[in-house]
C-alpha cells in the first residue's frame, strides 16, 4: 500500500479519537525530513496552521464529515502548497481521522501559467480583431463596389494570416524580417530562381511589429503588382534593413526602393487611399516609429523606422 501511495505522491496520517498518531507514511520530505519523527499530535505545520488543522480534525470527528483545505508554507525555493483532505474513520473503538497530504505546488504553478497564457491570448486576440475591424472599415470606405471590396479585403486578411502564421509558429515570439518579406512576396512574385532582393540586417521582429510590417509590405507589394515593377514582370525593387538611431535610442530602418518601368508614376487616385494611410500612419503609430512614403516619377520609396522595443538582432551576419 505504501508503494502505491508513493506513486501518487500522497502522504497520510491516521490518528485515533484523541488525535494521537497511530500510523503514517509517505509524508513530504519538506515537512518531515529523513530521520525526523512525526509529532505525537500529528502537527506537521505548527503555529496558526497547526491549530487550524487540529480544529478541523476535531470537527470532522464530532460531525463525521470530511473536509478539504489548503496550506501554504515558505521554503528557500519559494512557496509550497499542500492540499489537506481530512476524512473521519468510524469504528467500534471510537474511530479516528485520516489526513491525506498532497504537494500541489507544481499543479498550482501550471494553473497560474495557463491563466497567464490565456489572458495573453485574449489580449492578442482582441488586438488582432481590432486590426481586422480597422482593415474592414477602411477598405469599405475606399471600395467602389462590393466585388472590389471583397477582393481587396480578402487580400489584406490573407496577408495578415501569413504574418500571424509566422507568429504562431514561433510560439508568439515574432518572426524574422527576411522570412516575413519572402512570405508576403510569394503570392505576387513566384519566381524562385530570381527572387526579390531582401538585404541588410535580418532583425527578429516582435509579434506586434510582425503583423503591422507585414501589412505595410502587403500594401507595397499589391501596389507594385497593380501598376509597378511586379506588374511589368521586372525585378527592380529591393528591401534593405540597417541599424540607425531614433529618439536617441537604437533602431532599425527598413527601406523599400522600387524603380518603375518606363518611368511610370503612381496613379493620382492612390494618393489618399487606405494603403497610404497604412504606410504613413497606421504602421508607424502601431510600432511607435516613423515612416516616409515617397512616390516620384519612376520611383517609389518607403522608409520605416522601427524602435528597439519592437525587434532584436540575434545575429549581425548579413544575409
Amino acid at each position: 500500500m505504501e508503494m502505491a501511495l508513493k506513486k501518487t505522491g500522497v502522504g497520510f496520517i491516521y490518528q485515533s479519537a484523541d488525535l494521537s498518531v497511530v500510523l503514517s507514511g509517505n509524508l513530504p520530505a519538506r515537512l518531515l525530513p529523513a530521520g525526523t519523527a512525526i509529532p505525537e499530535n500529528g502537527d506537521l505545520f505548527g503555529g496558526d496552521e497547526g491549530v487550524r488543522l487540529t480544529a478541523l480534525k476535531g470537527a470532522a470527528l464530532r460531525e463525521q464529515q470530511s473536509t478539504t483545505t489548503q496550506v501554504e508554507t515558505q521554503s528557500n525555493g519559494g512557496a509550497i502548497s499542500y492540499r489537506i483532505e481530512i476524512e473521519p474513520v468510524p469504528a467500534a473503538d471510537g474511530g479516528g481521522v485520516l489526513t491525506l497530504i498532497t504537494d500541489i505546488s507544481d499543479t498550482l504553478h501550471r494553473e497560474r501559467i495557463l491563466k497567464t497564457l490565456l489572458r495573453e491570448l485574449s489580449h492578442r486576440s482582441k488586438n488582432l480583431l481590432a486590426i481586422i475591424q480597422g482593415i474592414a472599415t477602411q477598405t469599405a470606405r475606399q471600395a467602389l463596389s462590393l466585388d472590389g471590396f471583397l477582393t481587396t479585403f480578402r487580400g489584406r486578411i490573407q496577408s495578415l494570416s501569413y504574418s500571424q502564421d509566422l507568429v504562431t509558429d514561433s510560439s508568439w515570439r515574432g518572426a524574422y524580417l527576411f522570412t516575413l518579406a519572402e512570405r508576403q512576396f510569394n503570392s505576387y512574385w513566384p519566381d524562385q530562381e530570381n527572387p526579390i532582393a531582401v538585404t541588410g540586417i535580418n532583425a527578429h521582429l516582435s509579434p506586434n511589429a510582425t503583423l503591422h510590417i507585414g501589412l505595410a509590405l502587403h500594401e507595397l507589394i499589391v501596389n507594385s503588382a497593380s501598376h509597378g515593377a511586379i506588374a511589368a514582370g521586372v525585378n527592380s525593387l529591393t528591401v534593405n534593413c540597417f541599424e540607425t538611431v531614433f529618439n536617441a535610442q537604437k533602431a532599425i530602418e527598413m527601406h523599400w526602393i522600387e524603380h518603375l518601368p518606363d518611368s511610370k508614376t503612381v496613379p493620382k487616385s492612390d494618393e489618399h487611399t487606405f494603403a497610404r494611410t497604412v504606410l504613413e500612419r497606421v504602421v508607424p503609430i502601431a510600432i511607435g516609429g516613423k515612416a516616409i512614403y515617397i512616390t516620384d516619377s519612376g520611383r517609389i520609396e518607403y522608409h520605416l523606422t522601427v524602435p528597439s522595443h519592437e525587434y532584436e538582432i540575434i545575429t549581425r551576419v548579413e544575409e
